[in-house]
């Protein structure tokens, strides 16, 4: 079944295609310290899936989140106009991985409170929320005039 809200709507072929290229891109993950590949896949609002793995750093604060990876490649690609419709994690770890703080901030830059996050849980099983419920009060661009 498919999650209708603000308009959005992710087919569930969509959805199977959006987990395995963000398996397929924690692939490539470099994570030498934490060993905690992620992978994540963005759909676009024109169909287009676009990936990002995160890759760490030996200052720790410098690493960048798979999320975060394809938001700046979708940029890198397509122009800063882009909008996402659905974003899919996942990692290596069979552990429960949903986007960190920044990253929901970082989607919410680029897409609307019914973009559909598709995310391992607990024991691995496949969750599915919203961005709206991950991140309720996002601060947004009206906000600074």
């Amino acid at each position: 079944m498919s999650i209708q809200k603000n308009s959005e709507v992710v087919e569930p072929m969509e959805k199977d295609r959006l987990r395995a290229a963000a398996m397929a891109a924690a692939e490539h993950a470099y994570a030498p310290y934490s060993r905690f590949r992620v992978g994540a896949a963005l759909l676009l609002e024109d169909g287009s899936v676009v990936t990002g793995c995160n890759v760490e750093n030996c200052s720790y604060r410098l690493t960048s989140c798979a999320e975060q990876g394809a938001i700046a490649r979708a940029v890198a690609e397509f122009g800063p106009k882009i909008r996402v419709r659905a974003v899919a994690v996942a990692n290596l770890n069979d552990a429960a991985s949903m986007p960190c703080g920044a990253c929901r901030q970082t989607l919410a830059e680029f897409g609307e409170d019914g973009m559909v996050v598709l995310y391992p849980g607990e024991g691995g099983a496949m969750e599915e929320t919203t961005l709206g419920a991950l991140l309720p009060h996002a601060f947004r661009a009206e906000y600074i005039g």
